[in-house]
């Protein structure tokens, strides 16, 4: 092995290692680069060697240029958007209302709370993606009458935990505007990509529910009092569904008809949220002010690591590391199958300690033109990479949403349930990964038909 490539290695396992130091990420990220920039310009001032593509600290230069350009990529304008979007219908009171209805539509299904769960998950998600507020309000509308019900604590744990984790892959979803922009891809191919793997996991979790409720009763039994399906019940359950649908519409709508771009579509559902909080009553000044605050520490949260994502990745490759990932991924004794198998073996086992985040704008950039080499749609590869980092907001011991629900849960609720909780969703998210790799088609069908 090069030293170049020694130093290249040594700088992936630092940020591993200081990741436990709990320091800020992005500031792990841009140290890093700058220590390993010193130590390659030392390296080539001092001792014959001519690996390296950064020798002058003149050369790192080239950070400001990259820097310049994710500043002014439009694209990433939907990114602030789309989290004020979300923050705003949590606080439209949209579903409370949703979770009231629903519940006495489902009431006579054994299990019904949990589907209800499932389904207002599955709205969030298409409607909001940021999982903090998904979880967390999933877990206040719906945790306390759960156990009130004497659901298992296990079984209400992981389906709030599995289902919030929905909106960081079912479109509009912040994570695959960050993918297109990396990978320089149309963000609307990974949308029309990525919407029937999201709803199929979506589906697994509803069946799942189903089936062990009916299997073993005892952890999902029926209420009380079972108010009678009426029209008017009927009737009332889907005036709660229409205005998120309708801003669901008309966000993916827009985009997948090619009336406007992502970040257009992502300026119509803020405001479409602003207004639908508005005619709910729930639009004031604090919740505005609230809201813009909270969307801009997420944003500034997001680009501070794209800003020490970039300097690590500049020198990261500057030491040849795409070279060596490459070179290693191609030495292994696997057909492209294998590789790309392997590469979300190794994916699935770094959410146990990263965030999505750092994934997605170091790892994949670097293993991407591995699988273009080898012949792989880079959409389709892009969304299974997708589906099998939303694990990582399930697996301990960095997993956020367990975390987010277990802050925020009743008191008798120990993190010994909400880990046992998730295991079975983690099994059915494998089990959606294997569907959508297997069947491509599940990927590439709606993109194909949308742009011919």
């Amino acid at each position: 092995m090069e030293l170049d490539q020694i130093l290249a290695l040594s700088m992936f396992l630092s940020f591993i290692l200081l990741l436990f130091t709990g320091f800020p990420v992005a500031w792990i990220l841009g140290g890093l680069a700058v220590i390993f920039s010193a130590i390659s310009i030392f390296i080539s001032a001092n001792y014959d060697v001519d690996v390296f593509i950064i020798e002058t600290w003149a050369e790192t230069s080239l950070i400001v240029e990259r820097i310049w350009d994710i500043m002014n990529n439009w694209v990433l304008v939907a990114l602030p958007m789309f989290v004020f979007m979300g923050l705003m219908l949590d606080r439209s009171g949209m579903a409370e209302q949703l979770m009231s209805n629903l519940v006495k539509l489902f009431g006579r299904v054994r299990g019904g709370y949990a589907i209800t769960v499932a389904l207002i998950g599955l709205l969030l998600a298409a409607s909001t993606g940021i999982i903090g507020a998904s979880v967390t309000l999933l877990a206040l509308l719906a945790l306390p009458p759960m156990l009130e019900q004497r659901y298992s604590k296990e079984l209400a744990c992981g389906t709030i935990c599995a289902v919030g984790t929905l909106g960081i892959l079912i479109p509009p979803s912040i994570m695959l505007v960050l993918m297109a922009d990396r990978l320089s891809l149309p963000a609307g191919d990974l949308f029309l990509g990525a919407l029937f793997p999201g709803l199929l996991l979506g589906v697994l979790f509803i069946l799942y529910i189903l089936i062990i409720s009916y299997l073993k009763p005892e952890l999902a039994p029926l209420p009380n009092n079972i108010e009678p399906i009426t029209l008017a019940l009927v009737g009332r359950a889907l005036l709660a569904v229409l205005p998120p649908a309708f801003l669901i519409l008309a966000v993916l709508g827009s985009i997948f008809m090619g009336i406007a771009t992502p970040t257009e579509a992502s300026g119509v559902g803020a405001f479409g949220a602003t207004l639908l909080a508005l005619f709910k009553g729930r639009l004031t000044f604090s919740i505005l002010k609230d809201v813009a605050i909270e969307t801009t520490k997420t944003t500034a949260f997001i680009f501070a690591i794209f800003v020490g994502a970039t300097a690590y990745s500049l020198v990261l490759r500057g030491l040849g590391g795409d070279e060596l990932v490459a070179s290693a991924l191609k030495a292994l004794p696997f057909s492209g199958d294998g590789i790309v198998i392997t590469i979300l073996v190794v994916v699935f086992i770094l959410g146990f300690f990263l965030d999505w985040v750092e994934i997605t704008l170091i790892v994949l950039p670097l293993v991407a033109p591995v699988i273009q080499d080898l012949g792989f749609d880079l959409v389709w590869f892009t969304v299974v990479f997708a589906v099998c980092l939303q694990t990582s907001f399930l697996t301990p011991p960095v997993g956020f949403a367990l975390f987010y629900l277990k802050g925020v849960a009743p008191p008798e609720i120990r993190i010994g349930h909400v880990y046992r909780g998730v295991v079975p969703f983690i099994l059915l998210q494998i089990s959606g990964l294997a569907i959508t790799y297997m069947w491509k088609d599940l990927v590439l069908w709606l993109p194909s038909v949308a742009y011919g």
